[in-house]
């Protein structure tokens, strides 16, 4: 094995989380909180906790699918109605949850939203 294993291998003693961008149907970001969000992504990358990161359509743009025992149902829009929606998210690798705790409300300072933070299963 590289020494690209090795390294691969010691990052594995990290935790995946998800940290949702909570939002609501009035608007995008503004300059101002992208130009952070920008800034929030670099120190991510620098830290090499940076996994991705991207935002989502509003749910009206979307489709919810239910095929469980054939049923083959198609409906447009979101899953529920609700005024607020997952607007963005990252995923982040860390060393532990103190540390996701802390990106999360830095994340939330940065995008000025509410962000819920979650860890992935392993």
């Amino acid at each position: 094995m590289g020494d690209e294993g090795v390294g691969r291998l010691a990052k594995r003693a990290t935790v995946r989380f998800l940290l949702s961008v909570i939002d609501s149907v009035s608007g995008g970001a503004t300059t101002d909180e992208i130009a952070a969000i920008d800034s929030f992504n670099d120190g991510l990358v620098a830290a090499d906790y940076w996994v991705m990161a991207a935002g989502v359509g509003a749910p009206s743009t979307g489709f919810v699918f239910d095929n469980r025992n054939g049923a083959g149902i198609e409906a447009p829009g979101g899953y529920v109605e609700t005024p607020e929606y997952v607007a963005g998210f990252w995923i982040i690798d860390v060393p532990d949850s103190e540390t996701a705790r802390k990106l999360a409300a830095d994340a939330s300072l940065a995008c000025n939203r509410r962000v819920e933070l979650r860890p992935f299963l392993r």
